[in-house]
Order: structure tokens, then C-alpha cells, then sequence
């Protein structure tokens, strides 16, 4: 609570010198650096298209197994409410039909409807500000190049004061500057479509840069991890401890371009959908930019630092088919669920089979004594399609409960992690609803 009262007066109490900034706008249109994967292409659609992939726009506007793309209704669970996705159709009545060039880059780039109303920043115009204004266009050419869709918005479930649109022009002026991307000259053509890709279109620090009381970003601490709805989204920095320094080249494009990369992690949850609906679509050269930027992001330790043990004990001394130590005689609760829902599939030494994104050996998720993900993946599964995999794994949240949920969970990351888990009952309940 007194959080949300800290962001309230920050909202509110800004002051009358800031509030005659809020309708600033940088009118200039920015020049955005070439990317591969649209450089020999003369079509604004099939321009729009690769544009609107690489933005991720279906995944939060589509609602998970809906027939109706980019028709919104998905709900993102924050501190002060609920806000649900808008329908970005050509639909004229429900959708974006019809508004104009302007007021559609109005929209992405400043974060302002086209009735003048204010959009809250779970849509992320603080990123899409650096776009520039044709490649703003492209997108909205593919979209109304798509079947319009008459859904109506749901509406926000909000409280006062965060209920009140007006109040985001004082967070605007605090948090948010409309820019647009500048290449550096100092740097290579290759890192400045990096840069563009993160920092622009695919908006990376919108989910791993840390936020501040007003959940407005700390820039200071860009890509060191944050958590957001339940999951956490880690550290992307050039440390080679907590974050991705250590990660070679090849793993780090591996990754990117398919969701795994060995020793390291599997994506699931958040980052699971940007893999399926984003980046395993970029061209070969946009995925090695991308790359070449992260290198170059400042080492940051960032908030509850994960160290990795590769060679966890258990695991090494475990078959595949079977649990090698335990800590007493007679198997534990969560061994025992792990025997019976998991050992088949990610087998008792954690190296996988079927498929490489089940092996769980170096996996950040499993070395998180909080166990985050591990236990949101346990309830929720994952379902992705990557290339011609489908990678599925079924969720428990209706079969297991709480208690179980949180056994299983530190039994993971004692086992693959070679960490005490810290889940508790009552925090396996709370995840739930995230």
C-alpha cells in the first residue's frame, strides 16, 4: 500500500512546472538504420510485416489461443490493477480503423490516443518514442492490410487515482522524453541496428530494465533484470556472472533465434512468446546485430543477483534414469513429484530429451533459489512453436497444489541448482493469479 501511495503522489503531485511539458513532441522523424531483414525490400507491407514481428505487437494484443489476432482483450496484472490490450484492427469502430497517419504515430511514439487520451505505459511508446516515423507507417500499413475485427476494447480495471488518463501527462513529464533513435558514429553500422532492435522495436528494457517507485525505468541499470507478472526477466548485461558476458556468440544467436542455447537456458513464459512471435523471425544478420549491442551493454551485477553452478552436485552424480544422492533415506515429497511428472522428460541428471530446451543443466531459472519461473513454468507450461518444434510441456496448476507445487519447485532447484529453494505454499498461491 504505501507503494501505491508513493506512485499516486508522483502521479498527482508533480507540480505546475512540470505539467507545461507534457504535450511536448519531438517532431522529427528519425532515421532508422538499416536492417537485414528489410533492406532489399521495396514493398511497404512485407516492410510493415517484418516491422510488426520484430515490435512483437501480436503478442500482447492477441489473447493466447484466440482466433482473433491483434483484436487485444490480454490482460497485463500490475501493482495498482489490471490493464487489458486495445484492438489494433482496421476495424473504423472498434479498432484503428479509422484514424489517420498522424494520429496513429501519435499513438506508438507519444503514447496519446486518437481522442487525445492518454495511453498508459504497460503499452511501451517509452520504447517505440525512437521509431522512426516510416518505419511507424509500414506498421500500420500491414495491420490495416489485415481482416478488421469487431471486438470491443475491455475495459481497464483500475482504481483511483491510476483510473484517471490525465494523471499519466505528470508521469509523462517525469518519465518520459519523445526521442528518436540517433545513430552513433563512433560505433559500426552493425551495432547501431543492435541498438535499434533492443532499445526500439523489440523494447528489451521494457521487461529487463529495473523500475523505480513510479515504475518508470532506471536507465542507469539498462537490461539488469526486473520482475514483472510473476516472471522474471533476467539479467542481459555484459557481466559474466549474473548476466550473458560469458555466453558466446553462437549461444547468445542460438538463443535468440530459437528460445534455447545449451548450458544456459530454455525460454518459456514472457520471453518464450518474443522467441515464437519475434525474434526467431529476424534475418541472420538482424539476430547477429542484436548480438553485437548486447556485448556492448554495460556489466551490471542488478537486483538479486543469480550465480550459476554448471556442475551441480546432485545432477552429476544422477543418470539419466536414475536419482543419484539424497539428503536422508527415504525420498522427499518433491523427488517423488518430480519422479512422477518430470524425471521422464528432463531425466534425473537434467540433460533432456526429446528436446534440447527440456535439459535444465546451467539453466539461471533453476539456480534462482526464489524459484520464479521454475514455478510459474510448473503451473502454467509452456506451449511455443519454434521453426517446425513444437515445444510443450503440460502445466500442473490444477492438478498439484500449492504445497506440492512449492516441494516440486525447491526439489528443482536443490537438485539441478544445487541451491536451497525458497518457495513457500502461500507464494505458489499468489503466483497463481499472475
Amino acid at each position: 500500500m504505501k507503494r501505491l501511495l508513493v506512485v499516486a503522489v508522483v502521479l498527482l503531485m508533480v507540480g505546475a512546472g512540470g505539467y507545461v511539458l507534457l504535450n511536448r513532441s519531438d517532431s522529427a522523424d528519425g532515421q532508422a538504420p538499416a536492417l537485414a531483414g528489410v533492406a532489399a525490400s521495396t514493398d511497404i507491407l512485407a516492410r510493415g510485416e517484418y516491422l510488426t514481428k520484430a515490435a512483437d505487437c501480436i503478442a500482447c494484443h492477441t489473447v493466447p489461443g484466440s482466433d482473433k489476432p491483434y483484436a487485444g482483450g490480454l490482460a497485463f496484472k500490475l501493482p495498482f490493477g489490471t490493464i487489458y490490450s486495445t484492438n489494433i484492427t482496421a476495424d473504423p469502430e472498434h479498432g484503428i480503423g479509422a484514424w489517420t497517419d498522424d494520429q496513429f504515430v501519435r499513438a506508438v511514439r507519444e503514447g496519446i490516443r486518437n481522442d487525445g487520451q492518454r495511453i498508459y505505459p504497460a503499452f511501451p511508446y517509452t520504447s517505440y518514442t525512437l521509431l522512426s516515423r516510416d518505419d511507424v507507417l509500414a506498421i500500420k500499413a500491414y495491420l490495416f492490410s489485415l481482416a478488421p475485427i469487431a471486438q470491443a476494447d475491455k475495459p481497464n480495471e483500475l482504481g483511483f487515482p491510476f483510473n484517471q488518463r490525465w494523471a499519466m501527462g505528470f508521469w509523462n513529464a517525469v518519465f518520459f522524453k519523445s526521442q528518436r533513435f540517433v545513430a552513433d558514429d563512433k560505433q559500426s553500422p552493425e551495432w547501431n541496428s543492435g541498438a535499434y532492435l533492443a532499445t526500439a522495436l523489440g523494447h528489451c528494457g521494457e521487461c529487463h530494465t529495473p523500475r523505480n517507485l513510479g515504475f518508470g525505468l532506471k536507465h542507469g541499470q539498462a537490461l539488469a533484470g526486473e520482475s514483472l507478472q510473476g516472471w522474471r526477466a533476467y539479467n542481459i548485461t555484459s557481466d559474466k556472472e549474473h548476466g550473458i558476458g560469458a555466453w558466446s556468440d553462437s549461444e547468445l544467436a542460438s538463443y535468440l533465434a530459437s528460445g534455447h542455447a545449451d548450458g544456459h537456458a530454455s525460454a518459456a513464459g514472457p520471453m518464450g512468446e518474443v522467441v515464437e512471435y519475434s525474434l526467431q523471425h529476424l534475418a541472420k544478420p538482424d539476430v547477429a546485430a542484436l548480438v553485437t549491442y548486447l556485448r556492448s551493454v554495460p556489466a551490471q551485477k542488478g537486483k538479486d543477483p543469480i550465480t550459476v553452478d554448471p556442475q551441480p552436485a546432485r545432477a552429476l552424480a544422477s543418470s539419466a534414469l536414475l536419482p543419484g544422492q539424497r539428503d536422508g533415506d527415504v525420498a522427499s515429497s518433491g523427488e517423488k513429484l518430480f519422479a512422477g511428472a518430470c524425471a521422464s522428460c528432463h531425466q534425473w541428471n537434467g540433460n533432456g530429451q526429446q528436446t534440447q530446451h527440456a535439459g535444465l543443466l546451467g539453466n539461471r531459472g533453476v539456480n534462482d533459489a526464489e524459484a520464479h519461473n521454475v514455478t510459474q513454468i510448473i503451473l502454467k507450461g509452456i506451449d511455443m512453436h519454434v521453426g517446425d518444434q513444437h515445444i510443450y510441456m503440460p502445466g500442473f496448476a490444477a492438478t498439484y497444489s500449492d504445497t506440492e507445487i512449492a516441494e516440486l519447485a525447491n526439489y528443482v532447484v536443490a537438485q539441478f541448482g544445487n541451491k536451497q529453494g525458497k518457495v513457500s505454499p502461500a507464494e505458489v498461491a499468489e503466483r497463481r493469479d499472475q
